[in-house]
Protein backbone atom coordinates (compact mmCIF):
# COMPACT_ATOMS: atom_id res chain seq x y z
CA UNK A 1 0.00 0.00 0.00
CA UNK A 2 3.05 2.36 -1.04
CA UNK A 3 2.18 5.49 -1.91
CA UNK A 4 1.97 9.41 -1.01
CA UNK A 5 2.45 9.84 2.38
CA UNK A 6 1.72 13.15 4.49
CA UNK A 7 4.27 15.42 5.51
CA UNK A 8 2.89 15.45 9.33
CA UNK A 9 4.80 11.74 10.35
CA UNK A 10 1.05 11.31 12.54
CA UNK A 11 -0.80 11.63 9.69
CA UNK A 12 -1.91 8.93 8.16
CA UNK A 13 -3.44 9.21 4.58
CA UNK A 14 -5.97 6.50 3.18
CA UNK A 15 -3.86 4.32 0.55
CA UNK A 16 -4.82 3.98 -2.93
CA UNK A 17 -4.97 0.06 -2.31
CA UNK A 18 -5.87 -0.41 -6.15
CA UNK A 19 -5.10 0.50 -9.28
CA UNK A 20 -6.31 3.75 -10.15
CA UNK A 21 -8.86 4.15 -7.64
CA UNK A 22 -10.05 7.85 -6.69
CA UNK A 23 -12.19 6.63 -3.52
CA UNK A 24 -13.12 4.38 -1.13
CA UNK A 25 -16.74 3.55 1.31
CA UNK A 26 -15.94 2.93 4.60
CA UNK A 27 -17.49 0.18 5.42
CA UNK A 28 -17.33 0.49 9.44
CA UNK A 29 -14.19 1.47 11.57
CA UNK A 30 -12.55 -0.90 14.25
CA UNK A 31 -11.29 1.80 16.09
CA UNK A 32 -12.10 4.98 17.66
CA UNK A 33 -10.08 7.96 19.35
CA UNK A 34 -8.09 6.67 22.51
CA UNK A 35 -7.62 3.37 20.97
CA UNK A 36 -3.89 2.25 21.22
CA UNK A 37 -3.03 0.50 18.36
CA UNK A 38 -0.48 -1.63 17.03
CA UNK A 39 1.73 -2.10 14.14
CA UNK A 40 -0.89 -3.77 11.20
CA UNK A 41 -3.39 -3.54 13.22
CA UNK A 42 -7.04 -3.37 11.06
CA UNK A 43 -8.40 0.16 11.16
CA UNK A 44 -11.35 0.21 8.86
CA UNK A 45 -13.20 -2.25 7.09
CA UNK A 46 -13.50 0.00 3.10
CA UNK A 47 -15.37 -0.69 0.24
CA UNK A 48 -13.67 -0.14 -3.12
CA UNK A 49 -15.23 -1.51 -6.48
CA UNK A 50 -17.67 -4.39 -5.09
CA UNK A 51 -14.82 -6.00 -3.22
CA UNK A 52 -14.37 -5.43 0.52
CA UNK A 53 -10.67 -5.05 2.38
CA UNK A 54 -9.61 -3.23 5.47
CA UNK A 55 -6.61 -0.94 6.10
CA UNK A 56 -3.66 -1.61 8.16
CA UNK A 57 -2.12 0.72 10.70
CA UNK A 58 1.36 1.43 9.14
CA UNK A 59 2.57 2.55 13.03
CA UNK A 60 2.01 1.57 16.76
CA UNK A 61 0.48 4.31 18.64
CA UNK A 62 -2.80 5.78 19.96
CA UNK A 63 -5.65 7.29 17.65
CA UNK A 64 -5.85 11.06 17.78
CA UNK A 65 -8.27 11.72 15.55
CA UNK A 66 -10.49 9.21 13.05
CA UNK A 67 -10.97 11.19 9.88
CA UNK A 68 -14.80 10.57 8.80
CA UNK A 69 -17.65 8.22 10.05
CA UNK A 70 -19.16 4.75 8.85
CA UNK A 71 -20.56 5.16 5.19
CA UNK A 72 -18.32 8.21 4.30
CA UNK A 73 -17.04 7.83 0.71
CA UNK A 74 -13.29 8.96 1.17
CA UNK A 75 -11.09 10.23 -1.12
CA UNK A 76 -7.67 8.25 -2.11
CA UNK A 77 -4.84 10.28 -0.74
CA UNK A 78 -6.72 12.41 2.06
CA UNK A 79 -6.31 12.28 5.72
CA UNK A 80 -7.31 9.02 7.14
CA UNK A 81 -6.32 8.93 11.15
CA UNK A 82 -4.13 11.11 13.26
CA UNK A 83 -1.79 9.69 16.01
CA UNK A 84 -0.98 11.31 18.77
CA UNK A 85 2.71 13.03 19.82
CA UNK A 86 5.72 11.45 17.69
CA UNK A 87 6.59 7.65 18.69
CA UNK A 88 2.94 6.52 19.65
CA UNK A 89 2.11 4.01 22.27
CA UNK A 90 4.48 1.20 21.04
CA UNK A 91 4.84 -0.52 24.39
CA UNK A 92 1.34 -2.28 23.49
CA UNK A 93 3.76 -4.01 20.33
CA UNK A 94 5.71 -6.40 22.91
CA UNK A 95 2.40 -7.80 24.34
CA UNK A 96 1.63 -9.21 20.64
CA UNK A 97 4.59 -10.02 19.37
CA UNK A 98 5.07 -13.44 21.24
CA UNK A 99 1.66 -14.57 19.39
CA UNK A 100 3.08 -12.92 15.79
CA UNK A 101 6.16 -15.23 16.45
CA UNK A 102 4.43 -18.03 16.91
CA UNK A 103 2.23 -17.94 13.88
CA UNK A 104 5.62 -17.51 12.04
CA UNK A 105 7.06 -20.26 13.72
CA UNK A 106 4.61 -22.80 12.98
CA UNK A 107 5.21 -25.02 10.14
CA UNK A 108 2.70 -24.94 7.19
CA UNK A 109 0.99 -28.38 7.39
CA UNK A 110 -0.56 -27.74 3.77
CA UNK A 111 2.54 -26.64 1.90
CA UNK A 112 5.77 -28.20 3.98
CA UNK A 113 7.44 -25.01 3.44
CA UNK A 114 6.11 -24.10 -0.28
CA UNK A 115 3.80 -20.89 -0.21
CA UNK A 116 0.30 -21.65 -0.65
CA UNK A 117 -0.80 -19.64 -3.23
CA UNK A 118 -4.37 -20.74 -3.74
CA UNK A 119 -6.20 -17.96 -1.22
CA UNK A 120 -3.82 -15.40 -2.32
CA UNK A 121 -6.01 -13.01 -3.44
CA UNK A 122 -9.16 -13.41 -2.46
CA UNK A 123 -9.56 -9.07 -1.76
CA UNK A 124 -8.44 -6.49 -3.22
CA UNK A 125 -4.59 -6.50 -3.75
CA UNK A 126 -2.27 -9.39 -2.44
CA UNK A 127 -3.23 -11.12 0.62
CA UNK A 128 0.24 -10.82 2.58
CA UNK A 129 -0.41 -11.37 6.28
CA UNK A 130 0.52 -7.65 6.64
CA UNK A 131 -1.01 -6.03 3.72
CA UNK A 132 -4.53 -7.62 4.49
CA UNK A 133 -4.93 -6.30 8.08
CA UNK A 134 -4.71 -9.55 9.45
CA UNK A 135 -3.21 -10.20 13.14
CA UNK A 136 -2.20 -13.29 15.19
CA UNK A 137 -3.55 -12.06 18.45
CA UNK A 138 -3.30 -14.97 21.14
CA UNK A 139 -6.07 -16.93 21.11
CA UNK A 140 -7.81 -15.39 17.92
CA UNK A 141 -7.44 -17.01 14.37
CA UNK A 142 -5.17 -15.44 11.15
CA UNK A 143 -7.48 -14.61 8.93
CA UNK A 144 -8.64 -12.47 6.10
CA UNK A 145 -11.92 -10.30 6.74
CA UNK A 146 -13.56 -12.00 3.57
CA UNK A 147 -12.93 -15.35 5.45
CA UNK A 148 -13.82 -13.73 8.83
CA UNK A 149 -17.37 -12.88 7.18
CA UNK A 150 -17.56 -16.17 5.36
CA UNK A 151 -17.16 -17.70 9.23
CA UNK A 152 -19.67 -15.78 10.58
CA UNK A 153 -21.87 -16.44 7.59
CA UNK A 154 -21.68 -20.14 8.12
CA UNK A 155 -21.87 -20.52 11.99
CA UNK A 156 -18.51 -21.12 12.54
CA UNK A 157 -16.41 -20.08 15.24
CA UNK A 158 -12.91 -19.09 13.27
CA UNK A 159 -10.79 -19.11 16.18
CA UNK A 160 -11.32 -22.85 16.42
CA UNK A 161 -10.85 -23.45 12.51
CA UNK A 162 -6.57 -24.83 12.17
CA UNK A 163 -5.70 -22.76 9.50
CA UNK A 164 -3.47 -24.54 6.30
CA UNK A 165 -2.57 -20.98 5.31
CA UNK A 166 1.13 -19.41 5.50
CA UNK A 167 2.06 -19.13 8.89
CA UNK A 168 -1.13 -20.57 9.90
CA UNK A 169 -4.25 -18.67 8.42
CA UNK A 170 -7.03 -19.54 8.07
CA UNK A 171 -8.30 -19.86 4.28
CA UNK A 172 -11.75 -20.02 2.46
CA UNK A 173 -11.29 -23.94 2.10
CA UNK A 174 -10.64 -24.27 5.89
CA UNK A 175 -13.77 -22.65 7.28
CA UNK A 176 -16.25 -24.66 4.72
CA UNK A 177 -14.10 -27.38 5.83
CA UNK A 178 -15.19 -26.57 9.48
CA UNK A 179 -18.58 -26.23 8.21
CA UNK A 180 -19.22 -29.40 6.50
CA UNK A 181 -17.49 -31.65 9.27
CA UNK A 182 -14.48 -32.13 7.36
CA UNK A 183 -10.65 -32.13 8.27
CA UNK A 184 -8.69 -28.54 7.28
CA UNK A 185 -5.64 -30.22 6.56
CA UNK A 186 -5.09 -30.57 2.65
CA UNK A 187 -2.93 -32.44 0.41
CA UNK A 188 0.59 -30.57 -0.93
CA UNK A 189 -0.79 -31.72 -4.32
CA UNK A 190 -4.01 -29.54 -3.60
CA UNK A 191 -2.29 -26.70 -2.21
CA UNK A 192 -0.42 -25.60 -5.27
CA UNK A 193 -3.32 -25.82 -7.55
CA UNK A 194 -6.89 -24.69 -7.85
CA UNK A 195 -9.63 -26.83 -5.85
CA UNK A 196 -10.39 -29.87 -8.62
CA UNK A 197 -13.78 -30.79 -6.85
CA UNK A 198 -15.88 -27.73 -7.50
CA UNK A 199 -19.34 -28.31 -5.79
CA UNK A 200 -22.09 -28.01 -8.17
CA UNK A 201 -24.45 -24.73 -8.32
CA UNK A 202 -27.39 -25.22 -6.40
CA UNK A 203 -30.07 -23.60 -9.13
CA UNK A 204 -32.44 -25.04 -10.78
CA UNK A 205 -32.30 -25.53 -14.84
CA UNK A 206 -32.69 -22.56 -16.21
CA UNK A 207 -29.67 -20.77 -14.33
CA UNK A 208 -26.95 -20.42 -11.77
CA UNK A 209 -29.13 -19.58 -8.63
CA UNK A 210 -32.49 -20.49 -7.52
CA UNK A 211 -33.83 -16.92 -5.78
CA UNK A 212 -32.04 -13.67 -5.36
CA UNK A 213 -32.79 -11.62 -1.74
CA UNK A 214 -35.85 -8.99 -2.68
CA UNK A 215 -35.25 -5.46 -2.08
CA UNK A 216 -36.83 -5.02 1.16
CA UNK A 217 -38.29 -1.84 2.44
CA UNK A 218 -36.84 -0.04 4.83
CA UNK A 219 -39.97 2.46 5.95
CA UNK A 220 -39.75 2.92 9.72
CA UNK A 221 -43.50 2.08 11.48
CA UNK A 222 -45.64 5.06 11.21
CA UNK A 223 -43.82 6.80 9.14
CA UNK A 224 -44.87 7.63 5.10
CA UNK A 225 -41.50 7.49 3.57
CA UNK A 226 -37.69 6.62 4.07
CA UNK A 227 -34.43 8.34 2.58
CA UNK A 228 -32.11 5.22 2.02
CA UNK A 229 -28.91 6.62 1.14
CA UNK A 230 -26.98 4.88 -2.09
CA UNK A 231 -23.97 3.05 -0.06
CA UNK A 232 -21.98 0.06 -0.62
CA UNK A 233 -22.26 -2.12 -3.90
CA UNK A 234 -25.52 -0.45 -4.49
CA UNK A 235 -23.81 3.27 -5.02
CA UNK A 236 -21.50 1.26 -7.19
CA UNK A 237 -24.11 -0.44 -9.51
CA UNK A 238 -26.13 3.20 -10.44
CA UNK A 239 -22.15 4.69 -10.82
CA UNK A 240 -21.96 1.69 -13.72
CA UNK A 241 -25.48 1.43 -14.97
CA UNK A 242 -25.61 5.85 -14.96
CA UNK A 243 -22.03 5.55 -17.02
CA UNK A 244 -23.37 3.01 -19.66
CA UNK A 245 -26.37 4.39 -20.47
CA UNK A 246 -24.88 8.21 -20.72
CA UNK A 247 -22.43 6.48 -22.99
CA UNK A 248 -23.65 3.02 -25.02
CA UNK A 249 -26.16 3.56 -27.59
CA UNK A 250 -28.45 0.33 -26.35
CA UNK A 251 -30.45 -1.56 -29.05
CA UNK A 252 -31.98 -4.98 -28.04
CA UNK A 253 -32.86 -7.86 -30.66
CA UNK A 254 -34.69 -11.05 -29.22
CA UNK A 255 -35.33 -14.70 -30.46
CA UNK A 256 -36.20 -18.04 -28.89
CA UNK A 257 -34.31 -21.08 -29.33
CA UNK A 258 -35.95 -24.40 -29.06
CA UNK A 259 -33.74 -26.43 -26.44
CA UNK A 260 -35.34 -29.58 -26.49
CA UNK A 261 -32.80 -31.39 -27.15
CA UNK A 262 -29.79 -29.21 -25.07
CA UNK A 263 -32.55 -30.52 -22.07
CA UNK A 264 -31.83 -34.21 -22.73
CA UNK A 265 -28.25 -33.51 -23.25
CA UNK A 266 -27.59 -32.19 -20.64
CA UNK A 267 -29.27 -34.33 -18.34
CA UNK A 268 -27.15 -36.92 -19.86
CA UNK A 269 -24.44 -35.07 -18.98
CA UNK A 270 -25.22 -34.59 -15.26
CA UNK A 271 -25.97 -38.41 -14.63
CA UNK A 272 -22.85 -39.44 -16.64
CA UNK A 273 -20.11 -36.33 -14.26
CA UNK A 274 -22.34 -36.83 -10.87
CA UNK A 275 -22.75 -33.04 -11.38
CA UNK A 276 -26.13 -30.66 -11.57
CA UNK A 277 -25.68 -29.28 -15.09
CA UNK A 278 -28.03 -26.21 -16.14
CA UNK A 279 -28.42 -24.28 -19.30
CA UNK A 280 -26.35 -21.61 -18.40
CA UNK A 281 -23.23 -23.24 -19.33
CA UNK A 282 -24.24 -24.43 -22.54
CA UNK A 283 -25.24 -20.80 -23.15
CA UNK A 284 -21.98 -19.35 -22.25
CA UNK A 285 -20.53 -21.77 -25.06
CA UNK A 286 -22.63 -20.97 -27.59
CA UNK A 287 -21.86 -17.30 -26.83
CA UNK A 288 -18.17 -18.29 -26.90
CA UNK A 289 -18.21 -19.85 -30.34
CA UNK A 290 -20.05 -17.10 -32.19
CA UNK A 291 -17.69 -14.63 -30.17
CA UNK A 292 -14.67 -16.35 -32.15
CA UNK A 293 -16.08 -17.15 -35.08
CA UNK A 294 -18.00 -14.74 -37.71
CA UNK A 295 -18.39 -12.19 -34.92
CA UNK A 296 -15.45 -11.43 -33.01
CA UNK A 297 -16.55 -7.23 -33.00
CA UNK A 298 -18.70 -8.14 -30.44
CA UNK A 299 -15.80 -9.23 -28.20
CA UNK A 300 -14.64 -5.80 -27.42
CA UNK A 301 -14.61 -2.47 -25.28
CA UNK A 302 -15.20 1.03 -26.38
CA UNK A 303 -12.47 3.33 -25.35
CA UNK A 304 -14.47 6.41 -24.42
CA UNK A 305 -11.40 8.87 -24.57
CA UNK A 306 -9.76 7.94 -27.94
CA UNK A 307 -12.51 6.82 -29.86
CA UNK A 308 -11.04 3.25 -30.90
CA UNK A 309 -12.61 -0.17 -30.43
CA UNK A 310 -10.38 -2.01 -28.49
CA UNK A 311 -11.11 -5.80 -29.90
CA UNK A 312 -10.16 -8.82 -27.90
CA UNK A 313 -8.89 -12.39 -29.14
CA UNK A 314 -9.82 -14.51 -26.41
CA UNK A 315 -13.53 -14.54 -24.54
CA UNK A 316 -13.59 -13.39 -20.97
CA UNK A 317 -16.86 -14.08 -19.92
CA UNK A 318 -18.87 -11.71 -17.23
CA UNK A 319 -21.31 -13.35 -15.20
CA UNK A 320 -23.78 -11.11 -13.69
CA UNK A 321 -24.90 -12.62 -10.28
CA UNK A 322 -27.09 -11.68 -7.65
CA UNK A 323 -26.04 -11.39 -4.13
CA UNK A 324 -27.37 -10.58 -0.75
CA UNK A 325 -25.23 -6.99 -1.50
CA UNK A 326 -26.32 -6.54 -4.95
CA UNK A 327 -25.34 -6.81 -8.81
CA UNK A 328 -22.15 -8.35 -9.23
CA UNK A 329 -20.33 -9.54 -12.24
CA UNK A 330 -17.61 -11.90 -11.54
CA UNK A 331 -15.74 -12.84 -15.00
CA UNK A 332 -14.69 -16.55 -16.02
CA UNK A 333 -11.45 -15.82 -18.34
CA UNK A 334 -10.55 -17.67 -21.44
CA UNK A 335 -13.98 -19.45 -21.11
CA UNK A 336 -13.37 -20.07 -24.92
CA UNK A 337 -10.75 -22.46 -23.95
CA UNK A 338 -13.09 -24.32 -21.40
CA UNK A 339 -15.63 -27.82 -22.23
CA UNK A 340 -19.31 -27.20 -20.79
CA UNK A 341 -18.39 -29.03 -17.71
CA UNK A 342 -14.93 -26.48 -17.12
CA UNK A 343 -17.51 -23.75 -17.42
CA UNK A 344 -20.08 -25.05 -15.00
CA UNK A 345 -17.81 -25.14 -12.48
CA UNK A 346 -16.16 -22.06 -12.77
CA UNK A 347 -19.92 -20.35 -12.87
CA UNK A 348 -20.40 -21.69 -9.66
CA UNK A 349 -16.65 -20.65 -8.13
CA UNK A 350 -16.93 -16.91 -9.46
CA UNK A 351 -20.73 -16.83 -8.38
CA UNK A 352 -19.67 -18.63 -4.86
CA UNK A 353 -16.79 -15.81 -4.28
CA UNK A 354 -19.00 -12.77 -5.37
CA UNK A 355 -21.81 -14.07 -2.83
CA UNK A 356 -19.43 -14.48 -0.24
CA UNK A 357 -17.14 -11.08 -1.10
CA UNK A 358 -14.08 -12.75 -1.37
CA UNK A 359 -14.18 -12.46 -4.91
CA UNK A 360 -10.70 -10.30 -6.01
CA UNK A 361 -10.68 -7.55 -7.69
CA UNK A 362 -9.35 -9.53 -10.91
CA UNK A 363 -12.31 -11.45 -10.27
CA UNK A 364 -14.30 -8.41 -10.84
CA UNK A 365 -12.96 -6.81 -13.93
CA UNK A 366 -11.54 -7.47 -17.28
CA UNK A 367 -14.54 -8.95 -18.77
CA UNK A 368 -15.41 -8.98 -22.82
CA UNK A 369 -19.17 -9.80 -23.11
CA UNK A 370 -21.52 -10.63 -20.21
CA UNK A 371 -24.48 -12.57 -19.79
CA UNK A 372 -27.44 -11.85 -17.44
CA UNK A 373 -29.07 -15.12 -16.33
CA UNK A 374 -32.46 -12.92 -15.74
CA UNK A 375 -34.78 -16.61 -16.43
CA UNK A 376 -33.21 -17.95 -13.46
CA UNK A 377 -35.82 -16.08 -10.84
CA UNK A 378 -38.85 -15.07 -13.81
CA UNK A 379 -39.39 -13.67 -16.91
CA UNK A 380 -38.75 -14.39 -20.51
CA UNK A 381 -37.31 -11.44 -22.49
CA UNK A 382 -35.23 -8.40 -21.06
CA UNK A 383 -33.48 -5.12 -22.61
CA UNK A 384 -30.07 -5.74 -20.30
CA UNK A 385 -28.05 -2.72 -19.94
CA UNK A 386 -24.89 -3.14 -21.14
CA UNK A 387 -21.48 -3.60 -18.78
CA UNK A 388 -19.54 -1.05 -20.17
CA UNK A 389 -16.97 -0.44 -21.47
CA UNK A 390 -18.30 -3.69 -23.34
CA UNK A 391 -20.38 -3.65 -26.69
CA UNK A 392 -22.79 -6.49 -25.73
CA UNK A 393 -24.50 -8.59 -23.22
CA UNK A 394 -26.84 -11.49 -23.98
CA UNK A 395 -29.64 -11.61 -21.14
CA UNK A 396 -31.54 -15.48 -21.05
CA UNK A 397 -34.82 -16.12 -19.91
CA UNK A 398 -37.02 -18.45 -17.91
CA UNK A 399 -37.02 -21.39 -20.29
CA UNK A 400 -40.68 -22.80 -20.46
CA UNK A 401 -42.63 -25.33 -22.42
CA UNK A 402 -44.26 -24.30 -25.75
CA UNK A 403 -45.82 -25.70 -29.08
CA UNK A 404 -42.67 -25.80 -31.41
CA UNK A 405 -42.72 -26.12 -35.21
CA UNK A 406 -40.28 -28.30 -36.19
CA UNK A 407 -40.44 -29.59 -40.02
CA UNK A 408 -43.93 -28.87 -40.36
CA UNK A 409 -45.00 -30.59 -37.22
CA UNK A 410 -46.49 -29.77 -33.97
CA UNK A 411 -44.89 -30.89 -30.67
CA UNK A 412 -44.45 -29.64 -27.28
CA UNK A 413 -40.82 -28.62 -26.49
CA UNK A 414 -38.84 -26.17 -24.37
CA UNK A 415 -38.22 -22.75 -25.57
CA UNK A 416 -35.55 -19.93 -24.14
CA UNK A 417 -35.82 -16.64 -24.85
CA UNK A 418 -32.64 -14.78 -25.49
CA UNK A 419 -32.23 -10.41 -25.84
CA UNK A 420 -29.56 -9.36 -27.20
CA UNK A 421 -28.50 -5.99 -26.52
CA UNK A 422 -25.34 -4.13 -28.53
CA UNK A 423 -24.14 -0.54 -28.68
CA UNK A 424 -25.07 0.59 -31.89
CA UNK A 425 -21.99 2.98 -32.22
CA UNK A 426 -19.69 -0.31 -32.62
CA UNK A 427 -22.13 -3.16 -33.51
CA UNK A 428 -24.95 -2.59 -36.29
CA UNK A 429 -28.49 -4.27 -36.04
CA UNK A 430 -27.80 -7.01 -38.93
CA UNK A 431 -24.67 -8.30 -37.17
CA UNK A 432 -26.29 -8.33 -33.75
CA UNK A 433 -29.76 -10.11 -35.68
CA UNK A 434 -27.31 -12.70 -37.21
CA UNK A 435 -25.07 -13.14 -34.33
CA UNK A 436 -27.83 -13.98 -31.92
CA UNK A 437 -29.24 -16.04 -34.94
CA UNK A 438 -25.59 -18.03 -34.20
CA UNK A 439 -26.62 -18.75 -31.01
CA UNK A 440 -29.96 -19.95 -31.40
CA UNK A 441 -28.54 -22.32 -33.85
CA UNK A 442 -26.00 -23.50 -31.90
CA UNK A 443 -28.20 -24.38 -29.07
CA UNK A 444 -30.67 -26.19 -31.24
CA UNK A 445 -27.93 -28.28 -32.11
CA UNK A 446 -25.91 -28.99 -28.54
CA UNK A 447 -23.69 -31.97 -29.28
CA UNK A 448 -20.79 -29.53 -30.67
CA UNK A 449 -20.60 -27.34 -27.51
CA UNK A 450 -19.54 -29.96 -24.89
CA UNK A 451 -16.16 -29.08 -26.24
CA UNK A 452 -13.98 -25.91 -26.06
CA UNK A 453 -14.78 -23.30 -28.75
CA UNK A 454 -10.90 -22.84 -29.28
Amino acid sequence: MAGKVSSDPNVFLLPDIGEGLQEAEVIKWLVKVGDVVEEQQSLAEVQTDKALTEIPSPRAGTIAIVHGKDGDVMKVHQPFVTFEGAGGAKEAKPAKEPARAAAREEPDASSNGEAEREDAGTVVGQMGGALAGMTAEHGKALAAPAVRRLARDLGVDINTVRGTGIGGRVTDKDVRSAASGESAPVSRASASRPEARIAPPQAPAGGARAAAPAQKTQIPQGAEVARVPLRDVRRMIAQRLRSSVDHAVHFTVMDEADVTELDALRKRLGAASGERVSFLPFVCSAVCRALTSTFGAMNAWMDEEKQEVIQHRSVHLGIATDTDNGLMVPVIRDADRMGVLEISRAVAQVASAARDRSASRDQLSGSTFTISNVGSHAGRFATPIINHPEVGILAVGRTREGMVVRDGWFRVGKLMPLSLACDHRVVDGATAALALAEMVRLLQEPEQLLTPAR
